[in-house]
């Protein structure tokens, strides 16, 4: 029997293997930086998304406060009135006698209405500032929840990154920049939200 051409499949089979592995090396390469740049976005977008979450949780609690006192203000409004219909009822008694009232009743009626209108200009006022704080509150958690999916959008694409470095393949890794690009969209539609 005559022997054939010998090839050395040993050296093919390494210089096949060397050649996955520098092909295979680069993809791991990419897929670590693209994965990087999503982690660190997405480390930016979750202290956004908690310090937005923190100040919309102090304007609310401002308004609530607010609230409070307008509704003292209302209450205080309320008693003053009171006062001037006891006022009232005190004058219309000496009218119902047939004599003259003392001056003293229909002054402190007037000085109750007064106290009255100016008590009404606070109470609106502090509700003014409340409706504020509770719109602008509103406008943070809004923020809040594109920083928030923005940073749920990164951490799927975290993770595919990782399978597509695991598996070597570069369908999954697609996947991952896809979400993290999109991760990467809302991130910076909310931040330039005013």
């Amino acid at each position: 029997m005559t022997e054939g051409p010998e090839i050395e499949t040993e050296k093919l089979h390494e210089a096949i293997q060397e050649e996955m592995e520098r092909e295979g090396g680069t993809l791991l390469k990419i897929i670590a930086v693209t994965t990087a740049i999503f982690a660190a976005i997405a480390a930016v977008a979750a202290l956004l998304a908690g310090g937005t979450a923190n100040q919309a949780l102090i304007l609310e609690t401002q308004a609530t406060r607010l609230q409070a006192e307008a509704s003292d203000q209302w209450a205080y409004y309320q008693a003053k009135g009171i006062k001037a219909a006891v006022q009232e009822s005190a004058r219309t008694s000496w009218l119902a006698i047939g004599k003259a009232a003392p001056a003293q009743y229909g002054e402190a009626e007037k000085r109750y209405a007064k106290e009255q209108a100016e008590i009404a200009k606070v109470a609106k006022e502090k509700e003014h500032q409340r409706d504020e704080k509770a719109t602008e509150a509103a406008h943070l958690l809004h923020k809040h929840h594109g920083y928030a999916n923005s940073v749920a959008l990164f951490q799927v694409a975290i993770a595919l990154g990782a399978v597509a470095a695991l598996s070597r393949n570069r369908w999954i890794w697609f996947s991952s920049l896809i979400l993290g690009l999109a991760g990467a969209a809302l991130f910076f539609i909310t931040l330039l939200l005013r």
